[in-house]
């Protein structure tokens, strides 16, 4: 017959420890791999509406002119800052991929990778975001 009392505390599975240490909780590999997912998706949505507005151009050269008029303004400027960032971030951590999957030891090495990418990516921003906001003020006073 089987008992209904619990098993006297000596006798207890010990519960597993806290989900610290694993991989994808809140460390470096996470944070990755969202951000790629986010930069993929944010690139393929710009280049869908640039090809959507670059075929305007066979349908109606004026509408195209004046869509283009649209963008030249300071938040269309911000939008390519943050494009470029989202591209950036996306091809150097695609590279870090390859290197994940194709070299022998590319796991080990993950974690760096990633903060090797970020050191690149703020060294890439940090050349093209003082030209950009340039040329945002520029379009602001006009």
């Amino acid at each position: 017959m089987v008992s209904l009392r619990p098993a006297p505390a000596t006798e207890r599975v010990a519960k597993p420890r806290a989900f610290a240490g694993t991989v994808y909780r809140g460390h470096e590999g996470m944070w990755s791999w969202v951000l790629h997912r986010i930069t993929g998706v944010a690139i393929f949505f710009f280049l869908l509406v640039h090809v959507l507005d670059t075929a305007l151009v066979r349908l109606s050269p004026q509408t195209y002119n004046g869509v283009i008029a649209t963008y030249k303004n300071p938040i269309m400027g911000l939008g390519e800052l943050v494009l470029v960032a989202a591209i950036v971030f996306h091809a150097f951590n695609g590279l870090r991929i390859i290197l994940i999957d194709f070299w022998s030891v590319g796991t080990k090495h993950q974690r760096a990778m990633f903060w090797i990418v970020v050191a690149l990516w703020v060294i890439v921003m940090a050349g093209f975001a003082p030209r950009q906001f340039l040329t945002i003020v520029s379009e602001v006073q006009g």
